[in-house]
């Protein structure tokens, strides 16, 4: 009986949070560069409209922050922040949420990132 109870109380306290989850500000790593990503067929992409592929073990997290198989977001065009592995394949993909589109100022090259200065605590960029 008890087991029940503590089970649902879980599972209730577990499904309340994940809204309020969703709409949180997630942080990025320093090398994390925003664009618009089309998946073709994966693992070949559009990024910023110029073909790319994705790394053999990409990550794509949803807006939710949750890992998201590439082959269902077929079609859809997504702003993103990503990370390139040194071979120039992404490797890491975030699908943003309202609250980090809201964050308007993200480079968009690695000459942009090598100009302007990034507060880490803060995830936020500032021209120099």
């Amino acid at each position: 009986m008890y087991r029940c109870v503590l089970s649902a109380l879980i599972v209730v306290a577990a499904v309340t949070s994940l809204p309020a989850q969703a709409q949180t500000h997630r942080p990025f790593p320093v090398q994390a560069l925003r664009g618009e990503m089309v998946v073709l067929q994966s693992p070949d992409i559009s990024l910023n409209g110029k073909p790319a592929r994705l790394a053999p073990g990409a990550r794509v997290r949803g807006d939710n922050n949750l890992l998201q198989q590439p082959a269902a977001l077929s079609g859809a065009k997504l702003m993103v922040h990503y990370t390139v592995d040194p071979n120039g394949l992404l490797m890491d993909v975030w699908v943003l949420n309202p609250v980090e589109l809201a964050n308007k100022t993200w480079p968009r090259s690695p000459q942009e990132a090598a100009a302007w200065s990034f507060d880490q605590a803060a995830q936020v960029w500032t021209k120099r």
